[in-house]
């Protein structure tokens, strides 16, 4: 009984923190979006695509994961050439591999997937150039929300609440952007853990043993629509 309160309280103190992280954001943009005196400095977005993913150290190899990624964001250009981006998103990661080096006899597949469901923040600095591309770095603090991994074609005991996996995720981000039409523009953005997201302790049939730290790598690509772009165009 003392374990099953312990976890209850976890989590409602996880699910307090990640409240009140996108209370704030949410704030933040209507602040933004509301205030006469910026509302025509600001721009508002959101986008939409796919993140492909693979966990550095885990032993699995190749970006084969595919996750959503969706956003929010808010743009503040604050010279002709220059622009920050706030975003509220959400984002999957993990790793996959269907077929393993080696295949043992009476093991299911995929032999390995992992699924990692983060609530993240991205905070940006974009340059555009003789106003096409945009050209972004900066990084991004990511809450854990939702983990579920399958070995051989089983789920594992892993939870959010079991230790496993750091709930925090700092990243570092390259971005780049290119108007496709009007106000809708291609997104290509590649991210990497700052911080080791878990350390795994790995045997093999010889009994040997190491230990690896592990980071998320991501490319993500998806397209993004600007309500309130400041570029003229033909038809607006």
């Amino acid at each position: 009984m003392r374990k099953i309160a312990i976890k209850a309280n976890n989590r409602l103190v996880d699910f307090q923190r990640l409240k009140y992280l996108l209370v704030f954001v949410i704030l933040l943009l209507v602040v933004i979006f509301t205030n006469k005196s910026y509302a025509q400095g600001f721009q508002g977005g959101v986008a939409i695509g796919t993140n492909l993913t693979q966990v550095d150290g885990d032993e699995v190899f190749g970006f084969k994961k595919f996750g959503l990624n969706t956003a929010a964001i808010a743009i503040f250009p604050f010279k002709e050439k220059w622009s920050v981006s706030l975003e509220a998103s959400f984002s999957q990661k993990g790793a996959y591999q269907k077929y393993p080096r080696e295949m043992l006899a009476g093991k299911d597949l995929p032999y390995y997937k992992l699924t990692l469901n983060y609530a993240e923040i991205p905070l940006m600095l974009h340059f555009t150039d003789k106003g096409f591309l945009t050209f972004g770095l900066g990084f991004s603090y990511g809450r854990l929300v939702g983990v579920r991994e399958i070995e051989w074609g089983v789920q594992t005991p892993l939870t959010l609440y079991s230790g496993d996996y750091s709930r925090d995720d700092y990243n570092v981000i390259v971005d780049v952007r290119a108007p496709i039409y009007k106000k809708i523009y291609f997104n290509f953005r590649y991210a990497y853990s700052l911080t080791k997201i878990r350390t795994r302790t790995y045997t093999n049939i010889a009994g040997d043993e190491w230990k690896r730290n592990q980071y998320n790598n991501i490319i993500t690509v998806r397209l993004l629509y600007i309500f309130n772009d400041v570029k003229k165009h033909s038809d607006d």
